[in-house]
């Protein structure tokens, strides 16, 4: 279930990182509050988290869907 919702949260990062690249618009930021607010720095840390947790998935000897 963790690497589900890892997933979710990176899928999550990259469409708002390819938004900041493409039209300079941070969506994250727009909805939280700005890029500063507290719960916006929340959304970051999360996504930041789950992207270091799917790290781990590419030296995982099994199958990562369970």
């Amino acid at each position: 279930m963790i690497n589900k919702i890892s997933l979710v949260l990176v899928i999550i990062g990259a469409i708002n990182w390819l938004m900041i690249g493409l039209f300079g618009y941070d969506l994250v930021g727009a909805l939280f509050g700005g890029q500063m607010a507290v719960m916006s720095r929340i959304i970051y840390s999360l996504v930041g988290l789950a992207g270091l947790w799917c790290i781990t998935l590419l030296f995982r000897h099994t199958p990562a869907t369970e």
